[in-house]
């Protein structure tokens, strides 16, 4: 490795902030209520969570307080985070581990159901780098998890490379497949604008359960049984690559960059999420890299 290559490297693993203050505000897309989000620079070398609407309670980043309820959410006691995976995505590949987000609500807003309003605000926002050291996470053995079916599979690999098969029986969606190593570049044109997606037949049962109350042709690509309701799509497999989408942001719940190759057949976030976690707690299938590093946070240096 040259001198200049090292230098990139090693300010690559350090732990990020933003140089300037980002505000949004919509619609959640399960409790239909108005969110306003504030994400602020921190030096704490965490991301901590802050409920304005509930005296200031906080929750920080852990996979183990994740649960999966038609999207990822924090849990703290009564305190609850809703529908944080696209938010995370965007943070996990720009590297941003330091952070206080505040929202006045229990939802993070949704957008237009991708991460490409984060990406922009982001963009705008720009990077700091602190002098925390990044701890990244090398796969050393193959662990997997499998529910009737469904199954996710980590095992080693240089870089971070995700596989992702969806398999529905919808005629626009069938079988689709998405591969490859996560860049910035890649995650900002092929995977952030991929919407959330739902079916019109689910929605009565959903908002039986509280859920979809914010849903809108505005914040998902919404399909009845033969096509879809609100045309066009933003790429012909624009359904598996929102799935990738969300995989990118349950990783996230990790807290660190992962060096590893990730497969996922017929997932969802209860799924990623109980593979996170079978990962982070076999300590012998994994071990901090020192040396290595994602290419997605050489990309956004």
């Amino acid at each position: 490795m040259d001198r200049e290559s090292k230098k990139i490297n090693n300010m690559g693993v350090k732990k990020r902030t933003i140089k300037r203050e980002i505000t949004f505000s919509g619609v959640g897309v399960h409790t239909g209520q108005k969110v306003n989000l504030r994400l602020k620079p921190s030096s704490s070398g965490r991301i901590i969570f802050r409920r304005l609407d509930l005296g200031g309670e906080e929750i920080d980043l852990d996979y183990r307080k994740a649960k999966a309820e038609n999207s990822s959410l924090l849990q703290k006691d009564s305190i609850v985070i809703r529908t944080v995976e696209h938010l995370l995505a965007t943070l996990y590949v720009f590297g941003l581990d330091s952070l206080e987000i505040e929202l006045d609500g229990e939802e993070i807003p949704a957008g237009d159901g991708s991460s490409r309003p984060f990406v922009d605000l982001i963009e705008q926002a720009g990077l700091m780098f602190l002098l925390e050291e990044k701890k990244v996470i090398r796969v050393k053995r193959p662990v997997k998890v499998e529910n009737n079916g469904a199954w996710i599979k980590f095992s080693p690999d240089s870089d971070l490379y995700l596989l992702y098969t969806i398999d529905y029986p919808h005629p626009l969606i069938g079988i689709q497949r998405y591969q490859g190593y996560v860049g910035l570049k890649k995650f900002k044109e092929e995977i952030a604008p991929a919407r959330t997606f739902g079916f019109l037949r689910d929605v009565p049962a959903m908002l039986a359960r509280g859920l979809a109350r914010g849903g809108s042709l505005e914040n998902a690509i919404i399909l009845d049984d033969w096509g879809i309701v609100n045309p066009p799509l933003r790429f012909p497999d624009e359904f598996v690559r929102h799935k990738v989408l969300d995989l990118i942001g349950d990783l996230a719940l990790s807290g660190r960059p992962l060096l590893g190759r990730v497969e996922v057949s017929r997932g969802g976030h209860k799924l990623h999420q109980a593979g996170v976690k079978a990962l982070l707690e076999d300590k012998a299938s994994w071990e901090e890299d020192e040396e290595g590093v994602p290419g997605f946070l050489i990309e956004s240096f």
